[in-house]
């Protein structure tokens, strides 16, 4: 790991985006270093893809297919719980009530780390940066500081579900613009891994024959900014202390 120091003491990490096959494309490798570490990922996905395609299928058709290729991903790196919110695919939005869904599934799971999506543009991958994805992240952030940790938030999820405040400690923000990242994770022996799950997405990467070597050049350059050696492949993030 280059660049700023992740906390060495993580038991549990949550992963919250917005639709299924965004973890895989931008941070399967990162996770399953995690995984190897003893780390308990979960994933929560904000909607269940149902806006892709062509809309040749009825929506309820596309979730069930991208819910199951995502489950089938999160199998390839040893993710075990997964938690779809069902907020409407392409309408998402930092409203109280995602707040209040993401801040349950913190209570509940209690992580040490959250990953999660950028809320600002980066203005060097505009096709990444979808609006589900932004707003995905503002909702996060304000679900990890303050709403979590907060027992006046949300109130009913302590007064009616039990769930005790819980503070998040290191956020970790993918897809940052460039001059907010801070820190690359090599990834270069988890790659075949990182492409396999990324593979079980097949109603969105089956018909890419070059996604292998557009990820692999991707990764590579990200790598050489960080001063990592030849062949080395890496993903980067934006971390932020929130204890």
């Amino acid at each position: 790991m280059i660049g700023a120091t992740p906390r060495d003491d993580v038991r549990r990490a949550l992963v919250v985006c917005a639709h299924p096959d965004d973890v895989d494309f931008g941070a399967s490798g990162t996770v399953a270093g995690w995984v190897d570490a003893g780390i308990e990922v979960a994933y929560c996905l904000v909607t269940s893809g149902e806006a892709s395609g062509d809309g040749s299928r009825p929506p309820a058709e596309v979730a069930a297919t991208r819910r199951a290729e995502q489950r089938a991903a999160a199998d390839v790196l040893g993710v075990g719980g997964i938690t779809f919110l069902d907020h409407p695919d392409g309408s998402v939005e930092p409203s109280i009530a995602l707040r209040r869904d993401i801040t349950r599934v913190i209570r509940r799971f209690r992580p040490d780390r959250v990953l999660t999506w950028s809320p600002e543009i980066n203005w060097d991958m505009v096709p990444t940066a979808h609006p589900d994805h932004r707003a995905t992240g503002a909702a996060t952030f304000a679900a990890v500081y303050p709403d979590a940790r907060n027992p006046n938030a949300h109130p009913a999820l302590l007064r009616e579900e039990g769930l005790e405040p819980w503070t998040v400690r290191e956020l970790w923000i993918a897809d940052a613009p460039r001059h907010l990242r801070n820190h690359a994770v090599e990834i270069t022996e988890r790659f075949d891994r990182r492409m396999a799950a990324l593979r079980s997405h097949v109603s969105q990467v089956g018909g890419n024959p070059g996604l292998e070597a557009g990820m692999r050049g991707h990764f590579a350059d990200t790598a050489a900014r960080y001063g990592l050696p030849r062949d080395c492949l890496a993903e980067e993030f934006q971390l932020v202390d929130t204890a």
